[in-house]
C-alpha cells in the first residue's frame, strides 16, 4: 500500500510539472514551486484523503452555491473556507493577496475557467468573488 500511496503522489507532481510547471515556474519561481511539490510528497494517505475530500466538498458546494448566485452567502463562504484548507496542503505560506492572485488566475486562465465553469457557467467568476469577500472579512 505504502508503495503505491507514495507512486500515486508521485504522478500527482509529475502531472502538474508537465501541465503547469514551466509556468509556475516562471511566476513564482523554482523554490516555491519545488517547496510545493515536496510538501505533496511528505503527505500521509490520511493527508492526502483530505485533499481529495477537500477537492470533492469544494466542487459540489460550489455548484450549490453559484446557482444560489450569491457570493456573499454562508455555503459561498464555507467553500472559501475550504479551498483555503485544501490550499493549506500544497502552500508553504499563505496569505490573503496569494490566495486573491489564484482566484482571478481561476477566471484569466482558460484551463482553469473551464474546469470551474464546467460546475456551471460563470462558476470561476462566482468563486474569485466569494474569495474577495472571504479575504476581506477573515
Amino acid at each position: 500500500m505504502d508503495e503505491k500511496f507514495e507512486d500515486s503522489k508521485q504522478k500527482m507532481v509529475e502531472g502538474n510539472e508537465a501541465r503547469y510547471g514551466k509556468e509556475a515556474r516562471a511566476l513564482y519561481g523554482d523554490s516555491v514551486v519545488d517547496a510545493s511539490n515536496a510538501k505533496l510528497m511528505g503527505l500521509t494517505i490520511r493527508q492526502y484523503r483530505r485533499v481529495q475530500e477537500l477537492s470533492n466538498q469544494i466542487n459540489e458546494k460550489l455548484e450549490i452555491a453559484c446557482k444560489q448566485g450569491d457570493p456573499s452567502n454562508p455555503l459561498a463562504q464555507e467553500v472559501c473556507a475550504l479551498h483555503k484548507e485544501w490550499l493549506g496542503f500544497f502552500w508553504s505560506h499563505y496569505s490573503k493577496e496569494a490566495h486573491l492572485g489564484l482566484a482571478q488566475m481561476y477566471v484569466d486562465d482558460p484551463r482553469f475557467k473551464q474546469y470551474y465553469d464546467k460546475l456551471g457557467d460563470g462558476c470561476a467568476e462566482f468563486l474569485r468573488d466569494a474569495l474577495t469577500i472571504f479575504c476581506q472579512q477573515s
